[in-house]
């Protein structure tokens, strides 16, 4: 070790020896001459950021140990046209700035955004991804991938690979809790209230930056926040034109093809972007292949103090189904991608259309208004159309489940094949206006209106015997209606080195749905649910780049269609409500830049994962009257030199249930089993979570990074994975017996390389080595236990993440 620490300094002198420049000045604006803080002030080589600063209160920056060498300097400010100058710097230099502001507004379609985001002070955890940080790993993997780094993040793919179906859980919550907009709009399904990314294919490649805010934390638009928010913001304005054709290909038959274009600023007011992808896969699952398409087209009319911008953007999703797992017997046989969906027992062959196939298509119109140079407004209208179905083939079905009785009473149990249909409409408005009369006091008046429609039906197509049913024959219908309205009020007034923070938000939900009422008839009915969401927090300046916060913010969340049609008005959930406590410390230098964020999220009456899934991979939750998710959550990034850069993060926590009763049917006496765990884990909550990326770029525009995660072990229930007493567990096999995800510790490889060739503005190579030391691991899973023989049987079903695989793009920007 001591060799080694010896070796590993004498690689390091050299570096440190020749950083020895100090680049310094002043960021100013305009004619007022007036100091800029917060400006970011960057030296750039090629497309590579080496070292930067943010300037002081007085405008001030300071750029240290920078080798000698040619750069670009590149300053930054919303509002303000960007700077930029080339550089050869041979000795220590002082560099005035004076950033002129923009004459057309063009960065006003960022004030819409900020109306549900926080700022650099606002007392709640954040982190902040831009376009390089998001493009770097867009290789074909869905988005909830490209956040997997971020503190407290969890990633899931049904079919194993990041390809297709995925999910994400932020401290433990999963993607139902997580409140996201793109562009400000709501883009969680109304009733089901989860986030399905595969419906966007490639969406990454269209947007500008992600905000992802964990907790309550500010006021949003559509479902309410209780893990996490994700706020995405489609590309801004590009004043050149341009093409860029991006291609990968990788394990399991994955490709992807995208080109995007753009015309630049035209006339000085109008511009047009566009962009075409597909992906496609085989997965790592057995018959869990991926077909992907999707198209985003942006056109933008630039006037004196404001923007009107529309965006049309649409995707197209057939995979087959691999949400039910592969079951415990087969993973602990060594065979770790069987899907056993479509299995037909009468000649032994796999059905090859259990397929889900679903079309979305949004249309969003943004304006932004400069009313005076203390008011803006912005505004939306927006339209999402989503049709679509997943076909599966049944084994010996009953016909009177569907309400048919057969022409041939003797065909009543027939295999057949049947469609479950979703047409739905949603539209609506945002809006918000900002008073911003000085730098200490800013107001934001917002809100939006929208409206859900759905149709829920369902077809049985044909089936194997003469039944006399009619192929396409519907057999349910189900029409459902939900009206969305809120409203929020949110300042901040800073006061010395006090910054002041309070928020309020009022939510009103109609939802009408066709589900069974006191006498067990499904019947058409309705629910109203009001709510008041407050928050208040402080920060307190210790320096220029460094505060503290504290914060404390309510937030409520109604059931979702599951939760409303399978129950009846005395056996139906109530709506949650978490009291969510923050805590925290952040910094940001021109060396290091980190954070350490405290956190108390109680809730009543959550709704908890039990583990389990219905027909539709639906999961099924029931309300606790008492939990609680506590932890610290530390993040950081080191410039240890010039080349070589750390980035890391850690999440712990602790996940309870107080008081969680759960029922187990015993098939020995046909009994229900009712035993309560105190202070029991909560589902899919892992106490740790970590993240780590090593970054060396040994030469100019080339990168080495090393990047790893690691996650703790989950259960699958709320039980901790502690039987009822007396009662054993069935099985030897710990896939078998235990109702939990082992923990796993997953290493990447990401090397990249960027160069200007003949035509080419730039060529991106880019080779991504995912598991680099083949681990089997399970990253989600799925419990149905019960007792049998004096004994409870663990039902489990997981969902196997690939072992060591690859992704290599190709990009070509003109």
């Amino acid at each position: 070790m001591k060799n080694f620490i010896t070796a590993t300094i004498a690689l390091l002198l050299p570096f440190l020896a020749s950083a020895q420049i100090t680049l310094s000045g002043k960021v100013t604006e305009g004619k007022a001459n007036n100091n800029l803080p917060g400006a970011t002030v960057a030296l750039l080589q090629g497309t590579t950021t080496t070292i930067g600063d943010v300037s002081k209160s007085d405008g001030s920056y300071e750029i240290r140990n920078i080798r000698p060498g040619s750069y670009v300097l590149k300053v930054t400010y919303v509002g303000y046209q960007a700077y930029t100058k080339s550089l050869q710097l041979k000795g220590s230099s002082t560099i005035n700035i004076t950033l002129e502001p923009e004459t057309n507004d063009r960065n006003l379609s960022e004030v819409f955004v900020s109306a549900t985001r926080a700022s650099s002070k606002t007392p709640t955890t954040f982190t902040n991804l831009n376009r390089k940080d998001l493009q770097k790993n867009n290789l074909g993997q869905d988005l909830p991938y490209l956040l997997g780094q971020t503190p407290s993040a969890v990633t899931t793919s049904d079919a194993g690979a990041g390809v297709g179906y995925t999910g994400i859980r932020i401290r433990g919550s999963d993607g139902t809790r997580i409140n996201v907009t793109i562009n400000g709009i709501p883009y969680n399904d109304s009733e089901s209230q989860g986030s399905y990314f595969v419906d966007l294919p490639d969406v990454v490649s269209s947007v500008d930056n992600i905000q992802i805010q964990r907790g309550v934390g500010t006021s949003t638009n559509g479902a309410g926040a209780f893990g996490a928010s994700i706020n995405i913001q489609t590309s801004r304005r590009r004043d050149t034109g341009y093409v860029e054709l991006n291609n990968s290909a990788g394990s399991y038959g994955t490709l992807k093809n995208t080109i995007n274009a753009g015309t630049g600023l035209i006339g000085g007011h109008f511009s047009v972007d566009g962009r075409l992808s597909r992906i496609q896969t085989d997965g790592y699952i057995d018959r869990a292949h991926a077909n992907l398409r999707s198209y985003f087209v942006s056109g933008a009319y630039y006037g004196k103090g404001s923007t009107l911008r529309l965006n049309v953007f649409s995707g197209h999703e057939k995979t087959y189904q691999a949400w039910n797992g592969v079951n415990a017997d087969s993973v602990a046989a060594g065979n770790r991608t069987y899907n056993e969906l479509g299995y037909i027992a009468a000649n032994g062959t796999y059905y090859n259309n259990q397929t889900d196939n679903y079309t979305q298509t949004h249309y969003q119109l943004l304006y932004d208004q400069r009313i005076s140079n203390t008011l803006s407004f912005n505004g939306a209208l927006h339209y999402t159309k989503g049709a679509g179905y997943y076909e599966e083939y049944k084994n010996k079905a009953n016909l009177e489940d569907y309400g048919v009785t057969p022409t041939n009473p003797a065909n009543n149990i027939t295999d057949l094949i049947r469609r479950l249909w979703l047409d739905n409409d949603f539209y609506g408005l945002t809006y918000n206006f900002k008073y911003n009369p000085n730098n200490d006091f800013n107001l934001i008046f917002g809100g939006a209106y929208n409206q859900y429609k759905g149709a829920h039906f369902s077809r049985i197509m044909s089936t194997v015997l003469n039944t006399g049913v009619p192929n396409n024959y519907e057999y349910s219908r189900d029409n459902a209606k939900k009206n969305d309205f809120n409203s929020f009020l949110r300042g901040e007034y800073q006061l010395g080195k006090f910054l002041l923070y309070a928020d309020a938000q009022y939510r009103h939900i109609y939802y009408s749905f066709l589900g069974f009422d006191r006498n067990l008839k499904n019947v058409q009915q309705a629910v109203d649910l009001n709510f008041f969401n407050p928050k208040a927090g402080v920060t307190f300046d210790l320096t220029d780049r460094s505060n503290l916060y504290a914060s404390w913010a309510v937030g409520h969340r109604e059931p979702n269609r599951d939760d409303y049609i399978n129950s009846t008005p005395a056996s139906r959930p109530k709506a949650e409500t978490l009291h969510d406590f923050e805590l925290g410390y952040r910094t940001r230098g021109s060396v290091f830049t980190g954070g350490i964020n405290g956190f108390y999220m109680l809730y009543k009456n959550q709704l908890v994962l039990t583990g389990s899934l219905n027909d539709v991979g639906a999961a099924i939750r029931t309300n606790v009257p008492d939990s609680y998710r506590a932890g610290v959550e530390l993040d950081g990034q080191v410039k240890i030199t010039n080349q070589l850069t750390w980035a890391a993060n850690a999440a712990l926590s602790r996940n309870r249930v107080k008081d969680f009763h759960q029922f187990l049917f015993n098939y020995d006496n046909n009994k229900q089993v009712e035993t309560v765990y105190k202070n029991s884990n909560i589902a899919f909550s892992p106490d740790f979570v970590g993240n780590s990326e090593l970054s060396f770029r040994p030469i100019k525009n080339g990168e080495i990074a090393f990047i790893s995660k690691y996650v703790s072990k989950q259960y699958l229930d709320n039980t901790s994975n502690i039987n009822p007493a007396g009662i054993p567990a069935a099985g030897n096999n710990a896939y078998v017996s235990d109702r939990l995800l082992k923990a796993y510790f997953v290493n990447n490889l990401r090397l990249g390389y960027n160069f200007k060739a003949g035509v080419f503005k730039n060529v991106g190579i880019t080779l991504l080595v995912n598991n680099l030391f083949n681990v089997e691991y399970i990253a989600n899973g799925a419990t149905y236990p019960d007792i049998e023989g004096g004994q409870v049987v663990n039902y489990n079903y997981f969902f196997p993440q690939a072992k060591r695989n690859f992704l290599a793009s190709l990009n070509l920007k003109f």
